[in-house]
This record gives structure tokens, sequence and C-alpha cells, in this order.
């Protein structure tokens, strides 16, 4: 922004006329006090000759009028003002400012270019310190006083303070270096009040004030300090209290970077992802919720937690944020839960602080849950510092399936810290698939309502993001998918979809998961294929034999005697339905095989067993008394 300097020539109603000569500069701004009285009542005009142009038509306001760059308004002293704003040399010309019935002044204003004082500039201070700036100004006018305003909407709020006057304020101070063109200004003990628009001017005939540059100053009021300590690789929810500044817009933003990006969420009352954060700007409670969905140690510094009051006016509390790399957190679980039965979670937080349990959504954001019951245990020790929690989930649904965090919650003056250090997956299983091999198999797949119109489909094995081993393209909404032997079928209606694969083979076997749209796994079963060759051993009381049973899944292996392989399978296939020292296990993985050794027989031993993982061979072991 420049200075400029103007000429005018003043021609009153009553016939005299007062010329002011003044020269200045494009882009900069003009202050003229007519030293006449503003009068309300009547309506104001001002028009620029050669060529003919209205600039303000017959306008009555009590403070103010105003045309884009062209504002009349009246100062405290009932005089009218005229303020005109970022000067061009097409403004060169004659105007008359007329008061209806009162008085007219005729006014020719000259405006040139110049180099000097471009520009407007933005000053951060912190409440209760020192704001500083600078101004520049033009050489031709290192005798005249120097002068700052507050600017306010449509007109000057007020002469702050001027050099070579009684306009003085006690916290403000001009301090001019005639040397180099620039005077300096501070205020003292800053307060929100004095967050704004700050103009620099020099002064010019005790009329007309040339306004050099426009200074933006933001007033930071820090209203305490807490801290935070989480750990790497967990999850942690801030809440930034406001309830003053209920529907202000709110932000958070590390002071490392000087705070140049302020993270907000850009819309309220609503989730927004920015980068690794996710924030809610909750305008009924006046809290920005920020959540880093896995804190890293570059997370770990100095924040400002804070609400925009006004345009130039701000409020934070400082956060010092602690990011703890350890063995012991987060911790990982999983839990596997029968649909529509009880499961229990422990949880373990420090002694002074409150439990959160949470369950992270789609979205991967973890929000409190208080309609589980939740137990305290005691402590195995009076030194224990921690406290033990049980969580309780009764008959569970697949709504319940997903990935839960809990951790210790602490609440602050301003803020609440949710530090989020045990993960647990609850997975819910339905009862195995037994079929046999050349067999059709249909598994089935309920789901929660809010998921019909999402995709969903069959995966077989571990199903993580990584190691994803889906059958078929998704299904969708009533329709019907085909994928070589895999059908899927969705009934919304039921909230079912349904797998169906024929001519079943020993490949067909395992563990599959009912998967929807994001990679979400929330339910599985195993699919058992009894193959059609059997093996039928017949031997005698005290002698031993070897059994081979194929498994191509080393956590699940199955050597069971009953009538039917289902009696076999609780919660996938196991070894312990058979509890005798004279049965051992020997394990080869590598070729899939293992061998179960049964020494010593007896003729109760005879029977039927089912041996192998998922794929089952029948064997039928017929013991005879001796030879």
């Amino acid at each position: 922004m420049k200075i400029l300097l103007i000429f005018f020539t003043f021609s009153l109603i009553s016939g005299a006329v007062r010329c002011v000569s003044v020269t200045g500069y494009s882009g900069g701004s003009l202050l003229v006090d007519s030293q006449k009285t503003w009068f309300s009542n009547s309506a104001k005009y001002m028009v620029k000759h050669d060529p003919w142009k209205t600039i303000i038509n017959y306008k009555k306001n009590n403070e103010w009028i105003g045309e884009g760059r062209f504002i009349l308004f009246r100062n405290k002293y009932g005089n009218l003002m005229i303020f005109i704003i970022e000067l061009n040399t097409k403004d060169t010309g004659k105007y008359r400012i007329r008061v209806l019935d009162k008085w007219y002044i005729d006014l020719t204003l000259n405006v040139i270019k110049d180099s000097c004082c471009k520009g407007s500039k933005t000053v951060l201070a912190n409440g209760g310190e020192t704001a500083t700036f600078s101004c520049e100004y033009s050489h031709n006018h290192i005798n005249d006083a120097k002068a700052i305003f507050k600017e306010r909407q449509n007109s000057i709020e007020k002469l702050i303070h001027a050099t070579d006057t009684l306009n003085k304020e006690g916290r403000f101070s001009i301090s001019d270096d005639r040397h180099i063109n620039f005077f300096t200004v501070r205020i003292t003990d800053v307060t929100p009040d004095d967050g704004g628009v700050y103009l620099c001017g020099v002064w010019i005939n005790r009329l007309f004030y040339s306004i050099s540059a426009k200074v933006n100053l933001h007033i930071m009021t820090k209203v305490g300090v807490s801290r935070a300590t989480g750990h790497s690789g967990g999850r942690m929810m801030i809440k930034c209290e406001h309830p003053q500044h209920k529907t202000k817009p709110k932000y958070i933003c590390k002071e490392s970077d000087g705070c140049s990006e302020r993270n907000n969420p850009g819309v309220q009352d609503e989730w927004m992802e920015n980068g690794d954060v996710s924030l809610y700007d909750d305008t009924r409670a006046g809290v920005l919720m920020v959540f880093f969905r896995e804190l890293k140690a570059a997370d770990a510094g100095t924040y400002r937690c804070g609400v925009n009051v006004s345009h130039y006016t701000e409020s934070f509390t400082e956060l010092q944020l602690d990011v703890r790399d350890g063995a012991k957190y987060p911790k990982m679980e999983s839990e596997s839960v029968h649909l529509g039965e009880e499961v229990n979670i422990t949880c373990q937080i420090p002694q002074e602080h409150k439990i959160n349990f949470c369950k992270e959504d789609d979205d991967h954001i973890c929000q409190n849950i208080s309609t589980y019951a939740v137990t305290e245990m005691s402590p195995s020790s009076e030194r224990n510092e921690e406290r033990v929690f049980t969580v309780s989930i009764s008959n569970v649904s697949v709504r319940d399936a997903g990935v839960y965090w809990c951790g210790a919650e602490t609440r602050d003056t301003h803020l609440t810290f949710i530090s989020l250090t045990t993960k647990i997956q609850l997975n819910l299983f339905m009862a195995p698939v037994v079929r046999r091999e050349g067999e059709s198999a249909e598994i089935f797949c309920p789901y929660d309502s809010i998921y019909k119109s999402k995709s969903k489909s069959l995966c077989k094995g571990k199903c993580s993001t990584r190691d994803r081993n889906t059958l078929n393209e998704t299904v969708r909404e009533e329709k019907e998918t085909k994928t070589d032997r895999l059908t899927l079928n969705d009934d919304v209606t039921a909230s079912v979809f349904t797998g169906t694969i024929t001519g079943l083979t020993a490949e067909d076997a395992g563990k599959y998961w009912c998967a929807l749209e994001r990679d979400v796994n929330y339910l599985y079963t195993h699919l058992i294929v009894i193959m059609n060759e059997e093996l039928n051993l017949t031997k005698y009381e005290g002698d031993d034999v070897s059994i081979q049973c194929k498994h191509h899944d080393e956590h699940q292996k199955c050597f069971c005697k009953a009538h039917e392989p289902s009696m076999c399978v609780k919660d996938g296939v196991s070894l312990e339905t058979i509890r005798d020292d004279r049965f051992s296990f020997s394990d080869e993985a590598s070729t899939g095989v293992f061998t179960v050794n049964i020494t010593d027989l007896r003729e109760e031993d005879s029977g039927i067993y089912w041996c192998g993982s998922h794929i089952i061979t029948k064997v039928n072991l017929t013991v005879n008394m001796g030879k």
C-alpha cells in the first residue's frame, strides 16, 4: 500500500473558498476531515465531474454511507469524514460532497504513481504481551506527524495515536526513525479488543491523513496449558472445549511449524480426515474432537487447540503431547465368540484414570460406548499401579463384531485426553459346515441392516488386507454373483447373504470369512470336507498303530472318536477330544501331514475316528482280542 498525497480545493456553500494542495501516491488511502457537521437526518451526496459519475446518491444513515471504495462516516466529534481506499490514478478529478440543505464541498484530487510503501502485513501477538509493527512512509513526509488508526467495517473507528498531538492512548506509542523513513508502533499488554486492522499514515495540514499501510493484528489468548501422554502405535482422542464459542470455527496446529497449518474440519458437525488425523467440530457442545488414528513419534510436540473468536482474535489451550515408544503398549488381543453368546474383554489402565472403551467405525474413528456392562476387578496386590476392568457384551450380534480399544481418560480444565493402548479384535463365528466330498455347501452370513447397500464377499484363509483371497466379485442388494462353482446371493430383506459352493473338493476346505466393504471381516466359519476314501485298520490288543492325517493349517488339527465329525468340532477343530497317555502326536508341517500314534491297543479303542484338519478322513479302527 502506498502513501498518497492529494490536491484539494474546497468551495463552501457560503461562497468562501479554501484551497489545500497535497500530492500523493497511488495504492494508498485518504482520510479527510470536512470539519463540517454530519447531520444524521440529512441525505448525503457525492459525485465526480469530467465525466459525470454519481458515487453516493442522496442516502441517509446515522453513522456511515458507502459505495465501493468511497465512504462517508461520522467521527466521534460529529464531523463528516471522507474515506477513500485503494486509490488509483483514475480517481484523479473533481468531486462534490453535499449534505442536503446544509453544506457542500468541492474537492480536486490528483493521484500519481510511486513505488513506496506497498502492500499490507499480518502481525501475531499473544495476549498480555507487546505487539510491534513498522510502517514505511515517503521521504516527502519526514517532517509530517505520523499516525495510526483502527479500522472498523466501512469506516475508521478512531485515531489511536499520533505524534505531535494529544490524541494518545497509554498503551500505544510511536517512534519515528527518519533516517530510514519508518516509524514503529508498540502496543503493550495487548487484549483481544486490540485485534483488528490498523492503518498507518501521515498527517498533512491537520486536515488530511494519507494512509500508507494496512496492518492486520491478530491477538492470540492462551487460556491454559495441558499435558498428555500417548504410545506409539496407539490411538489418541483429544477433546478441546470451547463452551462460550460453540459455533465458532475451531482448529488445532503444531507450534514447531509456527502453526502455519491450522487443521480444522472445514465443515461442522461432521467427521473429516486431515492426513493421519480426523477432526469433528461439535457445535452443540462447543467441542473440537481430534482423533490420531495411529500415533507416531513425530506426533510429539506442542500444539495449540483453539477457536477463532473473531476474524482477528483467537483463544487457545497449549497442549504438550508426549509420545512414548515401548514394548508394553499398545497391546494387541483377539477374542472370538459364537453368535448369541457372551464375551468378556479385560482391560488394564493406570490407577488414577477413568476407563474408556470404544469401537472403531468404518473410518477407523473410535468413540466411547457406554451401553456395555463394565466391572472393575480387585488388583492382585496393594502395590499394583493398574486397575483391571472387564467389559461384558451379552447376546453378541453381528453389529458387535469389529475392532475395540480401551485406555485411560484424563480430564483437564479445558481438554479431555483419551489414550487408547489396548486393541481388541472381536471376531464372531458360527457352527462349522460339514459336508462330504462332491456335495454342495452353503455358508450363511447374517449382517447388520445398516450394511444392506454395501458390497459383500466371501474370503478364504487369513483374509488380512495384505493377504486376501477373495473368492468372487462382490454381491450387492438382491443381486446374484457366480464365479466358477461359487454363487453369492444377497437377501436384504432377511439381512443375510449366502455363499454356495458346489462339487466340493479337498481344496475347498478351510476357514471362511464373511466380508463387507473396505475389508471388514466380521464373521467366520469352518468348512470341513469329509473325503470319500476311508481308512480301515484292523489290529490286536497290545499292538501299536500309527495313523497319518492330512492338514493344511498347522493351527487346526483334529483326531477325534465320534459317530459324526460335527461332534468333534467347536470353534474349529481340536486335539483335546482324546485324553489318554497312550495317544501321542507328531507333526511334519512341511509335508502337510501329522501322525497319531496309539500304543498298547485295547478292544475299547475300536470305533470310528475322524482325522485331519478341515480335510477329514474317516478311520475305522478294529481292535481284536489277542492272537
